[in-house]
């Protein structure tokens, strides 16, 4: 048995959505580092250009706004301009809004339920034929849906739009992948936990508190978001279809008291 090319990149042309920082940032790092051209999109695009150079060569940036069915074709447009086919696709950009229940805006509910699940479907869309011709050539295409542990399990936040906008992902993926496994594209989902960004500021800011609330007594690192992107991503994955690695240091499936609640 030889494993030694299962987790390789190497040729494979990707696209990471949201890809300027964050989770999506620590994934576009890790597929560059096996092997990949990665096109990264967010919709401030200096702060896309930067993030491509900080990342060397092989990160080409596009920047725009994916937030619209409009955006999503303009970026497949864009993007088919520069490859003939597409290996992975990332769907990481997201959004979060918390306010009061009695308060909560319809603009809250619409901007975080347009970018969270409307937008990786209808890019998906736009980028079929570029999945399809990779997913034709042998090797499989992967589509990977970032969702949250928060579409899997409740917080004490009042952040009612993200946490159904997160759970519609993981159901979302499952029925991409029952259709799109049939053009050899393997459509499955990454849910994370605390990771420092500045959509978990939690995390960010207060990482040493929310680390003595996970069961495995730390925070995520980059490497382990990068590591499980790549694994579904690479010939490594290819067996899991419309499923959801939960990457979380246990806060689901291993806090037996349910202490996390208060700080995640």
């Amino acid at each position: 048995m030889d494993l030694t090319k299962f987790f390789s990149l190497e040729g494979r042309v990707a696209l990471v959505t949201g890809g300027s920082r964050g989770v999506g940032r620590m994934i576009a790092e890790g597929f560059i580092a096996q092997g990949a051209r990665v096109y990264i999109t967010a919709r401030k695009a200096d702060a896309c250009d930067a993030t491509a150079h900080e990342l060397g060569g092989n990160c080409i940036s596009i920047p725009g706004d994916i937030s619209t069915v409009e955006g999503c074709k303009a970026l497949a447009e864009e993007l088919g301009k520069r490859e003939d086919h597409l290996d992975i696709l990332v769907n990481n950009a997201g959004a979060a809004w918390g306010e009061p229940f009695a308060q909560f805006p319809e603009a809250g509910w619409d901007k975080v339920m347009d970018l969270n699940v409307k937008s990786p479907f209808f890019l998906t869309q736009a980028l079929h034929g570029m999945l399809k011709a990779s997913g034709e050539s042998g090797q499989m295409a992967k589509v990977i849906n970032i969702g949250s542990i928060d579409g899997i399990r409740l917080n004490q936040w009042e952040t009612y739009s993200y946490q159904a906008s997160k759970a519609a992902i993981l159901q979302l993926t499952k029925r991409m992948a029952g259709h799109l496994i049939s053009d050899n594209i393997g459509v499955t989902a990454i849910a994370p936990g605390a990771f420092a960004s500045d959509m978990n500021r939690a995390a960010r800011d207060y990482g040493d508190a929310v680390a003595k609330a996970i069961p495995a007594g730390r925070i995520g690192i980059p490497e382990d978001m990068a590591a499980a992107a790549v694994y579904l991503a690479a010939r490594s994955g290819d067996y899991v279809i419309g499923s959801t690695l939960i990457v979380d240091g246990g806060l689901v499936n291993g806090d037996v008291g349910g202490g996390a609640t208060k700080f995640i």
